[in-house]
């Protein structure tokens, strides 16, 4: 995630995620949108256990762990904030191998294929808890 912007644009943009992440507070000022990114999934799993527990929701791109991480699954399977998983690019158009997460069925629900968008709907959706 820290190559988006880079990275195959053709699939992914050429918006950072640091701009992305901008966008997003410009948009919802009267929400505090904190913005974790690492490679690392040990480190992915101690955030998540870091901020599970206090934050009203998680808006989470694993990336290629979506498809690998049994650990990263626990992991939110342990907290009690919800968390919505994001995929930029619609996985179930892609390879195969990416068709399948590994995490979709501990999160509160799943975004793919709407780019950058998705991150907003995600936010959006903890906006909206309660009003449909």
């Amino acid at each position: 995630m820290n190559l988006t912007g880079l990275r195959e644009p053709e699939i992914y943009g050429r918006v950072t995620m640091e701009e992305m992440v901008s966008g997003l507070r410009e948009r919802f000022p009267e929400v505090e949108i904190g913005y974790y990114q690492s490679n690392v999934e040990g480190e992915i799993i101690n955030r998540l256990h870091e901020v599970g527990f206090s934050a009203d929701g998680i808006v989470l791109n694993a990336g290629g762990y979506s498809h690998t991480s049994v650990a990263i699954h626990d992991a939110i399977a342990a907290i009690t904030t919800p968390v919505v998983e994001v995929h930029i690019s619609n996985i179930f158009a892609r390879e195969e191998y990416r068709r399948h997460s590994l995490l979709s069925d501990v999160c509160r629900g799943v975004v793919c294929g709407f780019g950058l968008e998705g991150y907003r709907f995600a936010v959006e959706s903890f906006l909206n808890d309660g009003q449909q």
